[in-house]
């Protein structure tokens, strides 16, 4: 299955993560499972540049579901540009995408994933209602 990622979406963050040699398989390229934990620390990178922390007694973020598309092998060493964007803010949700490239090429897209992401009241295990901060950011 191929998911593509939308042509209406909003670039919320950016970073260079450096592809360090234990990041590779056993075929000289990024791991598969590494790509996700790429996606993973862009979304933490950037809460933490929009002010939020997440609070296990309170209110967060968490994603539900995660893809990935695979165009291109990654290879050590180098640094990977990683883009996020979000979109479809919903009522408890919003998407959030990642391309992720070379960063010598950054037109060249490597992969591509995303995510859908649920807002959450913790102790309550449930979903709640993005709020309206959340929700401006997010939206278009």
């Amino acid at each position: 299955m191929k998911i593509e990622i939308p042509e209406k979406k909003k670039l919320v963050y950016e970073m260079s993560i450096p592809i360090r040699w234990g990041d590779m398989d056993a075929m000289g390229h990024l791991n598969n499972g590494t790509y996700f934990r790429y996606m993973e620390t862009a979304r933490i990178d950037w809460m933490h540049s929009i002010g939020f922390e997440p609070d296990p007694k309170g209110e967060g973020m968490v994603i539900v579901n995660a893809f990935c598309n695979f165009y291109r092998q990654i290879e050590y060493p180098g640094n990977v540009l990683l883009r996020m964007y979000v979109s479809d803010p919903g009522r408890t949700t919003f998407e959030s995408w990642a391309t992720m490239a070379r960063a010598e090429a950054p037109e060249v897209i490597c992969a591509a994933g995303g995510a859908t992401t649920i807002w959450v009241d913790f102790p309550k295990q449930k979903a709640a209602t993005l709020p309206d901060w959340l929700r401006a950011l997010v939206g278009g």
